[in-house]
């Protein structure tokens, strides 16, 4: 990176400026990319995606990729709330 010359402490304070903003630029886009990793890393989304990808090679690929969200939105809050219980009785 090459020195930059100012000859006013307006020129540096301008620079500083545009460096805070770019600065807070680059960290929103940071918590947007975290927070969109988040939702695509549910398992309907990485059970959708790999069947997606697979669906041509399953016997009846377009059938089971179309049940396979509606089952496991129905199973996964099942399967929470079962462990939940046996978590209670546990203990």
């Amino acid at each position: 990176m090459q020195n930059k010359k100012y000859t006013s402490y307006a020129q540096i304070d301008r620079e500083l400026e545009i460096l805070k903003i770019e600065k807070e630029i680059s960290y929103q886009k940071l918590v947007f990319g975290v927070q969109k990793t988040k939702e695509n890393l549910t398992p309907q989304n990485i059970v959708n995606d790999l069947i997606g990808t697979y669906s041509s090679a399953i016997p009846y690929g377009a059938i089971v990729s179309a049940s396979v969200p509606f089952i496991i939105k129905k199973a996964v809050p099942f399967i929470k709330n079962w462990i939940a219980q046996k978590r209670k009785r546990g203990s």
